[in-house]
C-alpha cells in the first residue's frame, strides 16, 4: 500500500520540491533585504542626533548631558530645545 502511495505522488513530488526550495530562497532574500533596509533607515535616524556637537554634552558616561540627561544620545534628542552648537549658532 505504501508503495502505491509513493508511486502516486512521485510525479508531483519533484515540482513541489522545486517550488518549495525556490520559495525558501525568495523568503530568505526578502528577509535579508528588509533587514538591510531597516538598518539603513535606522542608521540615518541615529545620525540626526545632535548631542555630540552640543556645548552641554560632557562625554562622561555617568552624566552625558546636565541639561537633558533623560534624552541625551537618544532619538528624543533630535529636536532638543536646549541644543547649542559649538560654533555659537542655535540649532
Amino acid at each position: 500500500m505504501l508503495y502505491f502511495l509513493i508511486k502516486a505522488i512521485q510525479p508531483v513530488l519533484v515540482p513541489l520540491c522545486f517550488v518549495s526550495a525556490w520559495g525558501l530562497v525568495f523568503l530568505l532574500c526578502s528577509s535579508i533585504g528588509r533587514a538591510v533596509a531597516d538598518s539603513v533607515r535606522r542608521a540615518g535616524r541615529m545620525h540626526q542626533i545632535p548631542c555630540a556637537n552640543c556645548v552641554f554634552f560632557t562625554g562622561d558616561y555617568h552624566l552625558k548631558c546636565p541639561v537633558q540627561p533623560t534624552i541625551a544620545l537618544s532619538e528624543d534628542a533630535i529636536d532638543c530645545p536646549d541644543y547649542r552648537s559649538h560654533s555659537g549658532t542655535y540649532g
